[in-house]
């Protein structure tokens, strides 16, 4: 059923495509373009420098406004046009995949590690090689073979009440499966990647049976069945619940500063917590981009990249999204640095793709829903 399904969602989509005949882009003013069409009559000096440099074609899931900022920055210093299409990491996935040759995409962004691996196992990507990048990021924050680069990175960690827990009852990931912690726990789905990619670090550094028993503390320890997102988790530890839930720091940043003021109520009476501090350290994850494999742009689409690897932006996505920087020289914003300093998981990000379908299988045997 699920073959089907799939193979006519493929034909709509190559359907659509066939008939627009050409990919449809959202500017940096959030409008709506066709690539190919990037200057209008008599725009003189502008026009010419804009057809010299070029553009470049951005599939991206992330839809932030610091984002568009920044696009427009690299137009400002490049020339290089910015032509963006939204969408769910999926989905746009999908996309790449129908258009094969015909698409016009020449860097792919999507949240997760294990996103960035399935599209470079589906041949999507393709390896790239730059000093800027080298240097830039971090080995364990890129693709081994150069397939995709980490650009933020985002901390899994316990969220807790601060009425009713205290830090000092908190230490660890595999702590919260102890008796101790029964009914007092919870956390989104196992169908989430980020879930996915939590539990596949942990495959890589203790090994699956050990993996496999954490699995089944947590869902021996639930509160509730998964439901919701990751603010969800914090709402219902708030309400009480729940006392502890797992969840990434991004989410407190967004509720925080966001204009929801529930949401900012609740973010404020929550803790954060990074576990494993005297062990293996705290996992995280990445928003990063490759280079597609069928790229029309591909040198504009390493300066992009590179451009978004730098001090200036790395900058701005730490302020303005709540996010840690990849590039070391640029420090986390204030409110980060607020919930301390902390040891990350030593572990290279592609293990978190390589081990997803292992993850998938034990979360399948342990009844973590």
């Amino acid at each position: 059923m699920v073959k089907k399904f799939t193979v006519i969602l493929s034909m709509m989509l190559a359907l659509m495509l066939a008939l627009t005949g050409c990919v449809s882009s959202t500017n940096n003013n959030g409008n709506t373009a066709s690539q190919g069409n990037n200057t209008e009559e008599g725009t003189n000096e502008e026009a010419t420098n804009e057809q010299e440099s070029g553009e470049v074609n951005v599939y991206t899931s992330r839809h932030y406004e610091a984002d568009q900022a920044l696009y427009k920055k690299f137009e400002e210093e490049t020339g290089i046009k910015v032509n963006v299409v939204e969408g769910k990491g999926e989905e746009l996935m999908e996309r790449l995949n129908i258009e094969g040759e015909a698409t016009e995409a020449d860097v792919y962004i999507t949240a997760d590690a294990g996103n960035l691996h399935q599209a470079k196992e589906r041949e999507l990507l393709q390896a790239v090689e730059s000093d800027v990048l080298a240097e830039n990021i971090p080995e364990k924050l890129r693709d081994m073979d150069n397939h995709w680069f980490g650009l933020t990175k985002r901390a899994r960690v316990i969220v807790y009440d601060k009425e009713r827990v205290s830090p000092e009852e908190l230490s660890t990931y595999e702590a919260l499966t102890e008796p101790e912690w029964k009914d007092r726990v919870v956390v989104r789905s196992s169908e989430n990647m980020y879930n996915m990619s939590l539990l596949a670090s942990f495959i890589d550094i203790m090994g699956r049976d050990q993996a496999k028993e954490w699995a089944q503390g947590i869902a021996d320890n639930m509160a509730r069945d998964p439901e919701g997102g990751d603010r969800d988790q914090a709402k219902a530890v708030v309400a009480g619940e729940a006392d502890v839930a797992i969840m990434n720091t991004y989410y407190i940043g967004v509720m925080l500063n966001g204009t929801d003021e529930e949401e900012k109520k609740v973010a404020e009476n929550v803790g954060v917590f990074f576990p494993n501090q005297e062990t293996t350290g705290t996992h995280i994850n990445i928003s990063g981009a490759g280079v597609t494999k069928h790229a029309k742009n591909k040198e504009n689409a390493i300066k992009f990249i590179e451009f978004l690897s730098g001090e200036e932006a790395q900058g701005q996505f730490a302020e303005a999204n709540s996010e840690y920087p990849v590039n070391a020289n640029v420090e986390p914003s204030e409110l980060l640095k607020s919930w301390g300093e902390f040891k990350e998981q030593d572990i290279n990000l592609s293990k978190l793709g390589e081990n997803q379908q292992e993850a998938i299988r034990i979360f399948n045997e342990v009844g973590w829903k």
